[in-house]
């Protein structure tokens, strides 16, 4: 059984449990980590997600991401996901924004790791993705929001991958 902390809009914890799978009561938001990984050479990660995963299967996604558990901070859950989907370890991520899916009750952070890292030594996590990519800005731009991409910020990563060409 997975926990999760329950948010509310102002991303503060209001002392309710959430459980995976479980209905989650409008107004609370669970959390989920998104980790966009970004080459000194000027290329983005993209993973391929599971074919058996319940949610987008066989979907990209710019890097890593996943909930955040019971009292784990965004922080350490970005790393902690970042490790598990890529094999990455980094101690420097940068917060890029927050949204929130009030659809969906999610709160989504969105995080940036630049490294300099040997591209072929991404280390897939089973069950999780399946296969990745590096691909260049342009590439990224026209991947978002096509049927293959999935992203729950399309406007903001474009807006954010346009301004850091």
């Amino acid at each position: 059984m997975e926990l999760w902390d329950a948010y509310n809009e102002n991303e503060i914890k209001v002392g309710i449990d959430l459980i995976r799978g479980e209905k989650i009561d409008k107004g609370l938001l669970h959390a989920v980590v998104i980790i966009i990984v970004f080459h000194e050479d000027g290329t983005y990660l993209l993973t391929q997600r599971d074919w058996n995963k319940s949610k987008f299967p066989g979907l990209w996604e710019a890097g890593a991401s996943g909930c955040v558990l019971k009292g784990e901070s965004f922080l350490d859950a970005a790393k902690r996901e970042l490790v598990e989907e890529t094999g990455i370890v980094t101690k420097d991520l940068k917060l890029l924004y927050s949204s929130i899916d009030k659809d969906i009750n999610v709160l989504y952070k969105v995080f940036l790791c630049t490294c300099n890292i040997d591209k072929s030594k991404i280390v897939l996590q089973e069950g999780e993705t399946i296969d990745f990519k590096w691909i260049s800005s342009k590439e990224l731009i026209d991947i978002i929001g096509s049927e293959y991409f999935i992203n729950p910020s399309p406007k903001e990563l474009i807006q954010y991958v346009m301004s850091n060409q």
